[in-house]
């Protein structure tokens, strides 16, 4: 049984308004769309252009911008959209947001999850969604069946995403980056349809 303690909502809390950590962030997703823009389109080798795309997260940082890119190359003009720490594939909320939110609801009390939901605007029904994607198509994923072997000894997939959270011990603000780039290759569009409901 996991502990309020455990949980941490205090360093949850803590993440969620830290303008460092979204400063972080959001420079970690500059340096993975130019990695992916000088290894050029994968269908044709093209050279790869910016062509970001809007985005209005909700429940944090205010980040408006989904960095994309496109071939150059006429007749294939392929879009790339690389990974990212700041978004969770084409979910409303950022992506820490939902890790965060969905692991600090494994340890606490409905009076707690209650107050958390109004503070950042997450439907009752949402929260559920969400505990339903890591239990469900998460914890059953081919991403997840490859990752987990690097994450030994095992974890209970019963409480994913906090047996994550508390392995990648992010209450430090550099372990929860670290926790958000392990996740980062399930974020890409073409990834992201094997997580969809």
């Amino acid at each position: 049984m996991v502990s309020k303690h455990m949980v941490g909502e205090s360093w949850c809390r803590n993440h969620l308004a830290d303008q460092r950590l979204f400063q972080l962030v959001e420079k970690i997703d500059i340096d993975l769309t130019e990695e992916a823009r000088s290894g050029g389109c994968l269908l044709c080798g093209g050279a790869l252009h910016r062509s970001d795309y809007e985005r209005k997260p909700r429940g944090g940082p205010q980040w408006d911008i989904r960095f994309s890119l496109c071939c150059a190359k006429e007749g294939c003009r392929r879009r790339n959209t690389p990974p990212s720490v700041r978004f969770m594939g084409r979910r409303v909320y950022a992506g820490l947001v939902v890790v965060l939110v969905s692991a600090m609801t494994h340890g606490l009390k409905p009076e707690r999850v209650q107050r958390l939901r109004e503070v950042l605007r997450i439907d009752r029904r949402t929260l559920e969604r969400w505990r339903q994607w890591w239990l469900g198509l998460f914890v059953d994923s081919a991403f997840w069946r490859e990752a987990r072997a690097r994450v030994l000894p095992p974890l209970c997939q019963k409480t994913v995403p906090l047996s994550l959270c508390l392995r990648f011990e992010v209450q430090r603000r550099s372990r929860l980056v670290d926790l958000l780039k392990f996740l980062a290759p399930i974020t890409t569009p073409t990834a992201w349809k094997a997580f969809v409901m």
